[in-house]
């Protein structure tokens, strides 16, 4: 696959585990360096010892920010900066859902805090990325929203709305900064991954059967379709949300 990623620099929020790692994994794979970012240093530190002893032709920094907080994010940017000079790709992952339940008994405080992680944060970081870089030589932004996003679920219906704020954030940031930057997303389905742990973890079995492909989703899934959003085999896509969800959202409904 043409990605035209060598020399090129990421940076992933939320790359500490799961996802996000998988992520910074394989834009490495691709020659980029990579700036990884967290809450939690001490896993980031690991997580970089990973990506720079299986690729250590490239860059890897890891820097430890809360997503929504305004100052840790952009000394989190001006840190890449500092290393690499700028950054071409912005890979908007972290999430959180702190509440289960109905939708109309979700307390303020869970909400305000899932709208700054899932939402808010994709606008706040992009705006730092184009301000360090991206708005003078352009790049790519992906975003991870969720399947959920896309449908109606039990449960983390709230956690869902957010997602799906994020699929039309992607579209209206692909308007306003074409064409200098291409603003794509992606909708997994049920990943395993330590955030969603409490939806698969012993039902694995069952779920997976219940699926087209017959099994849920690993990190390395989405990583890939990341890969290509950044690079420059989907150079004519933007504003688009691709799903990678091995088939939920299109198997027959149970009434």
């Amino acid at each position: 696959m043409r990605t035209g990623l060598r020399g090129k620099t990421a940076l992933i929020t939320g790359a500490s585990r799961g996802i996000g790692r998988a992520i910074a994994m394989g834009l490495a794979a691709e020659g980029a360096n990579v700036v990884i970012s967290s809450r939690d240093q001490d896993a980031l530190d690991r997580a970089a010892e990973e990506i720079g002893a299986a690729h250590p032709d490239v860059g890897v920094l890891a820097k430890a920010a809360h997503v929504g907080d305004a100052g840790q994010a952009a000394a989190c940017m001006d840190a890449a900066v500092a290393e690499f000079g700028g950054i071409d790709v912005l890979v908007n992952n972290a999430g959180t859902n702190p509440y289960y339940g109905p939708m109309a008994d979700i307390e303020p405080a869970a909400a305000a805090k899932t709208v700054q992680v899932n939402q808010f944060a994709v606008v706040q970081w992009t705006g730092l990325a184009l301000r360090a870089s991206l708005a003078e030589r352009g790049g790519a932004v992906v975003n991870i929203a969720s399947v959920g996003g896309l449908v109606t679920e039990h449960g983390i219906g709230y956690y869902n709305v957010t997602k799906a704020a994020v699929v039309h954030l992607s579209r209206q940031f692909a308007m306003e900064l074409a064409p200098k930057v291409r603003v794509n997303c992606i909708a997994p389905g049920l990943v395993k991954t330590h955030l969603a742990r409490s939806l698969w973890e012993g039902d694995e079995e069952r779920i997976s059967a219940e699926m087209p492909l017959g099994r849920l989703g690993e990190p390395e899934d989405i990583a890939d379709a990341a890969v290509f959003l950044a690079g420059d085999a989907s150079s004519w896509m933007t504003g688009q949300t691709l799903v990678v969800d091995g088939g939920t959202t299109v198997r027959a409904a149970i009434l």
